[in-house]
């Protein structure tokens, strides 16, 4: 009599207590996973998101500059924002208004006197600038400027300047001899930099 062998699969008996512990394993696995996606989202979104900010309200213009004494110590003062008149006119209340004669003769004393300053000194001191403004006719008492080195010693990549002329702000940028000046409204602090005075 001939004996037919039937080949089996050999499978591999898992007890009751390893199967426990493979899912153990595995479903503490996908935990430790999920909590670190989970926390890396939390910590990006906050990355992303940065500090919190209102926008400004409907008519109302953003604060133009902030003085780096007063600000984050890069330097520099913040440039005017996108919709900023370049062209001398204050933006207010949504719609530009003519140049005032005053401020209009402040702006050319102050481009003037910047211009002046830039041709012979590109990178000018915050004393030039004030002796320049001050020497054309601007009273201290209503000029600001930033300060040329940052908190850390270095110098600053660009200087600012304002003169209070009614309730406009003439500022003037200079930036590797380059003249900027612009007429913005004046902040409900009655400045024009943003922040306490250094």
């Amino acid at each position: 009599m001939k004996r037919t062998t039937v080949k089996r699969q050999a499978t591999s008996v898992i007890s009751r207590p390893a199967l426990t512990r493979q899912r153990r394993t595995v479903m503490g696995r996908a935990v430790v996973l999920l909590a670190v996606g989970g926390l890396t989202s939390v910590v990006l979104s906050g990355c992303a998101a940065g500090p919190s900010a209102s926008p400004p309200a409907a008519g109302t213009q953003p604060p133009a500059t902030q003085s780096p004494a007063e600000g984050a110590g890069s330097g520099t003062a913040a440039a005017p924002g996108p919709g900023s008149p370049a062209t001398g006119t204050a933006g207010k209340a949504g719609a530009t208004a003519p140049e005032s004669p005053a401020t209009t003769a402040m702006r050319q004393t102050v481009t003037a006197a910047l211009n002046r300053l830039a041709a012979g000194t590109p990178k000018p001191a915050t004393a030039q600038v004030t002796e320049a403004l001050t020497g054309a006719g601007v009273q201290p008492s209503v000029l600001e400027v930033s300060a040329s080195r940052t908190p850390t010693g270095l110098e600053a990549d660009a200087i600012e300047s304002a003169v209070l002329q009614g309730t406009d702000c003439v500022f003037g940028h200079i930036r590797d001899g380059s003249v900027t000046v612009t007429v913005l409204p004046v902040l409900t602090t009655g400045k024009c930099f943003v922040g306490a005075a250094a």
